[in-house]
């Protein structure tokens, strides 16, 4: 009972003098967890703006719908020379492939249809260039994220009769009706009238891009004013999230089938998922985040050194002390204990003191930028355990030396 007393007390008495040591020597203690708190803030920030970005990415980019995956020319691309390869050999996926995929598949909850144009649109005097024209059917406005604010989405009657109706996004919305009831009003898209039927909710911006620069007409109104030569986007709705790659696999194999190709051959169309483009983007980030473990791995030795020195100079300062504890009978033991304890927690106030200002900082960015941040508190967790770990790794020598003393000598030292 005696021992473990005495435990506990070892513990929280070289923690106290630590903290005492800190406040003691404030410029000391500043400069010698300079760079702990570097490293550890650097290191969160950065995270906290991949950790925020792949949030971003996986909720605004990498988002179809629910369940939904597309079937496109081209897979993800990451090269010209992929690009060049895939150009020559992949066909444009047809209206035809479409309804081959729509009448055959089991698996699929919806299967739809979408192309898209760039062109003007104008009201009035008012006009915007580059607004992107998007034909769909009817269930795209099912399996889409963007949703109709007032009005309706695109209707399968718009398309069995190639209605010229339209969907409006809210930067058409902001920039032709403010204060006004877009619904019933016409504007020309690319030069030709359309009746607005509905306005989609705001959905923002990607990266500093707009996502609401769109309007929405039906896709048999876009193939009779722009022709049947574009290639589609086939929108494909799984019956439920486990069974996603499987209605993957079916589309692959009819697809496939409907190409006659053989089995040694590949494939010449594509598909585009959410965990396809979280992957590409990861291994875009992956590179930044291990240089900065890398960078901040240096820092944080350099840092230990820092401290390991620091607590060297506190020895000789304290060598007195020293002799004292041992001459009323504290151990080796005792004096090791009590150094490494100080050196670990002087390291670890370094690193919380460094997710502190981490914490500041992506605060700064989030208010004044566009960055999205998200601060991960496993990070945040394993950075304090590992400043920790540092303060005991290089505390240790001077620990070491501390508890080698010897007393006689300790009491007859002179400062």
């Amino acid at each position: 009972m005696a021992t473990g007393a005495r435990r506990r007390i070892s513990l929280k008495e070289p923690t106290l003098i630590a903290l005492e040591t800190l406040r003691t020597h404030k410029l000391r203690s500043f400069l010698t967890l300079l760079g702990v708190i570097l490293s550890v803030s650097t290191l969160i920030v950065v995270v906290s703006m991949i950790e925020g970005t792949n949030r971003y990415i996986s909720n605004r980019v990498a988002n179809f719908g629910a369940n939904v995956f597309l079937v496109h020319q081209f897979p993800v691309i990451t090269s010209l020379e992929e690009f060049v390869k895939l150009q020559r050999r992949n066909k444009k996926i047809t209206w035809d492939d479409f309804e081959y995929l729509r009448d055959n598949m089991t698996t699929a909850k919806a299967v739809g249809v979408e192309v898209r144009h760039q062109g003007p649109v104008k009201y009035g005097n008012e006009s915007i260039e580059d607004i992107s024209i998007r034909g769909v059917t009817a269930n795209i406005g099912e399996m889409d994220v963007e949703e109709p604010a007032t009005g309706r989405y695109i209707s399968d009657g718009d398309n069995e009769h190639r209605v010229d109706v339209t969907l409006i996004g809210n930067d058409v919305v902001k920039r032709f009706f403010t204060g006004l009831d877009p619904i019933g009003k016409t504007i020309l898209i690319d030069g030709r009238p359309y009746e607005v039927v509905g306005t989609a909710k705001e959905i923002g911006s990607t990266l500093g891009q707009s996502q609401d620069a769109f309007v929405y007409i039906p896709i048999q109104t876009f193939r009779k004013v722009y022709g049947t030569q574009d290639s589609l986007s086939i929108n494909v709705q799984s019956v439920s999230p486990r069974i996603m790659e499987t209605a993957k696999d079916e589309a692959r194999a009819l697809m496939r089938a409907r190409r006659h190709l053989n089995a040694k051959e590949e494939d010449t169309f594509g598909f585009l998922e959410p965990s396809s483009l979280m992957d590409l983007w990861n291994n875009l980030t992956s590179g930044l985040e291990s240089s900065s473990i890398i960078i901040v791995s240096v820092f944080l030795v350099i840092g230990g050194i820092v401290i390991m020195n620091i607590m060297l100079a506190s020895v000789t300062e304290r060598t007195r002390e020293i002799g004292v504890r041992k001459s009323l009978g504290a151990t080796r033991r005792d004096i090791l204990f009590q150094f490494i304890i100080e050196a670990s927690v002087i390291s670890a106030i370094g690193g919380i003191a460094g997710v502190l200002v981490a914490v500041l900082i992506d605060f700064i960015i989030s208010a004044t930028t566009s960055v999205p941040v998200a601060v991960p508190m496993g990070w945040v967790v394993g950075s304090v355990l590992v400043a920790a770990a540092i303060g005991l790794f290089f505390g240790v020598y001077p620990a070491y030396k501390a508890s080698k003393l010897d007393p006689i000598e300790a009491l007859r030292f002179e400062a």
